[in-house]
């Protein structure tokens, strides 16, 4: 055990930023990927609505690039992709269907690091167990997942997290801070404003070290747990047996996937009521805005033994504020009214506008939305899984700032939808809905007439009434002495400005232009014959008029480049 120690000790220290750091602006120019660091005018193509069929293919290629770079440096990028996948508010369609198969199956550590964690994390160590299968049934770039049996006789799925993982991690992600900050200053300045990058990075970190604590995830399993079992009556969890920072000894599920269960398994009715159970505890977390954000058909298996519906693979929860929860449910309900003036009220709920966007045009792209997906069925086009992306990619190409947890959402409410077309494709999943209406509408009403929420509010009612009249005595007081002041600043968006700065420094060039082409007329008219430094008079005057001739070319040449890309001059 003390060579395996020293062993990844040494690994440990290796890891450090100078030679992450090389190894990502390796792989970058290997795949051909630094150009897009420098050449904002690709960020244009992600925003544009009606792309050409080579636009459209330069951003496939982007996006296979992205792949191909991610999967070669390993965990902290390939997670870092997958929450990309999500995120069809930020990357346009060609790029997200390429990060979509990016593989997060690696090969596997050798069994002889996993036993040395499983000696120092558990407190019987390997004793634990009456027997663990050496060959993992599963080895991601985070975790490996082993078949044991326990001492007390119960089969276990043994998840362990590799022992380099949160040091490179912790490594991978002040590098990619960096380089953030410097995108975040390519980004065209509309789009800057609606989309912070740090930001981004600082939601997707925190995620990312939850993922990498264990016994966050056997916690948050043993909650859904006591949901599933109380409320439905086909779900259920896997039991929790141990958990520690680096090991989670969960019950084994012996079963198939959603995808993969015999037809025959089930009667109609029952496929029905696993269908329904499913909905409605996804739909009642996504109220209480903590969720599986990762409920694809892979996800969920048919136990053998009890014949119910088991999701599993708890590492990614999403976190969403019920209130925009509650707005995206009620235009759900006005969807299916016909009432799209109001859907598309609730839809500005949603998504937050800034300076640079059009209200009026934003509110007038939702309504003719909506009435797409009036009496629309999971089969079509416009199912409701789509309604909620579109949602965002609207908001997002009129310059709306988009919570950071609602792509997630979306992702998540559309493999819901998904999974219902698996298990049970004869019944409409916007029916299934339709029927969790009145646990909506209660959940909305309950939480906006709570006293403890509403106490707030109450509080700073009696607050504003009862300091009004010292308020009001003070306004009166500054009349009365003639002591009454108001300040005011100006501030000029980023656009004017750089604009301002642009025209100025144009001025700048051209002026330094005209200078020295006169200057150089200057000497040639008026010098003597006489040498400079060893030059004569012809060769100074020829040198002058190319520098003009160049500093002219460039500062035409930055004029027309204007038209395509944001420039400093």
């Amino acid at each position: 055990m003390e060579q395996i120690k020293r062993e990844i000790d040494k690994y440990k220290a290796e890891i450090s930023k100078a030679k992450r750091q090389r190894k990502i602006v390796g792989v970058i120019a290997k795949h051909g990927l630094g150009y897009i660091l420098n050449d904002s005018s690709i960020f244009r193509l992600f925003r544009k609505r009606n792309r050409s069929p080579e636009e459209s293919e330069k951003l496939q290629k982007i996006g296979r690039r992205m792949r191909m770079v991610f999967e070669d440096l390993g965990p902290t990028f390939i997670k870092l992709g997958q929450v990309l996948v999500t995120r069809n508010d930020i990357l346009p369609e060609e790029i997200t269907l390429e990060l979509e198969s990016l593989l997060d199956k690696v090969p596997p550590i050798h069994f002889d690091y996993i036993k040395y964690i499983l000696e120092t994390e558990l407190p019987e160590g390997l004793d634990t167990f009456e027997s663990i299968d050496a060959e993992p049934i599963g080895s991601a770039s985070l975790a490996q997942v082993y078949r044991a049996r326990l001492k007390t006789g119960e089969d276990a799925a043994v998840k362990v997290l590799r022992p380099t993982v949160e040091k490179l991690f912790q490594t991978d992600i002040s590098i990619i801070k960096k380089w953030a900050r410097r995108l975040q200053k390519q980004l065209p300045v509309e789009m800057a404003a609606s989309l912070d990058l740090n930001e981004l990075l600082n939601d997707y970190y925190g995620g990312s070290m939850d993922e990498l604590n264990l016994v966050r995830e056997a916690r948050t399993m043993e909650e859904h747990h006591k949901i599933a079992e109380n409320r439905f009556e086909w779900l259920r969890g896997p039991d929790v047996y141990l958990a520690t920072k680096n090991v989670l000894v969960m019950e084994f599920i012996d079963g198939w996937t959603i995808k993969d269960f015999p037809v025959d398994f089930f009667t109609f009715e029952e496929r029905l009521q696993i269908m329904l159970d499913l909905a409605h505890y996804y739909i009642e977390s996504f109220m209480n805005g903590n969720y599986h954000a990762d409920a694809h058909g892979s996800n969920i298996l048919i136990c053998k033994k009890t014949r119910k519906a088991v999701p599993i693979d708890w590492g990614m929860i999403g976190k969403m504020d019920t209130m925009h929860t509650q707005a995206i449910f009620r235009f759900l309900m006005h969807t299916r009214l016909n009432q799209a003036e109001d859907a598309a009220e609730c839809a500005m709920d949603v998504v937050m506008p800034t300076i640079y966007t059009d209200t009026i045009k934003l509110r007038d792209q939702y309504r003719a939305m909506f009435l797409n997906y009036v009496n629309s069925t999971q089969g079509e086009k416009y199912n409701w899984g789509r309604l909620v992306l579109e949602l965002i990619n609207i908001g997002m190409m009129n310059y709306c700032k988009i919570p950071n947890g609602l792509a997630l959402w979306a992702k998540a409410f559309s493999a819901t939808e998904g999974t219902a077309r698996w298990i049970c494709p004869e019944v409409s999943y916007h029916h299934v809905v339709e029927s969790a209406d009145t646990a909506v509408m209660k959940g909305v009403i309950g939480r906006r007439f709570n006293y403890r929420a509403n106490a707030t509010w109450i509080t700073e009612f009696v607050k504003m009434f009862g300091t009004m009249p010292r308020r009001i005595n003070k306004i009166l007081e500054h009349f009365y002495y003639n002591d009454f002041r108001m300040n005011m600043q100006m501030r000029v968006d980023k656009r004017t400005e750089n604009m301002a700065n642009q025209i100025m420094n144009r001025l700048a060039l051209t002026m330094i232009v005209a200078s020295i082409i006169i200057a150089t007329g200057l000497i040639m008219s008026n010098m003597p014959d006489v040498e400079f430094f060893g030059l004569t008079k012809a060769a100074i005057a020829s040198t002058g008029l190319a520098l003009g001739l160049v500093l002219g070319l460039y500062l035409l040449w930055r004029i027309w480049r204007t038209r395509k890309t944001r420039s400093f001059f």
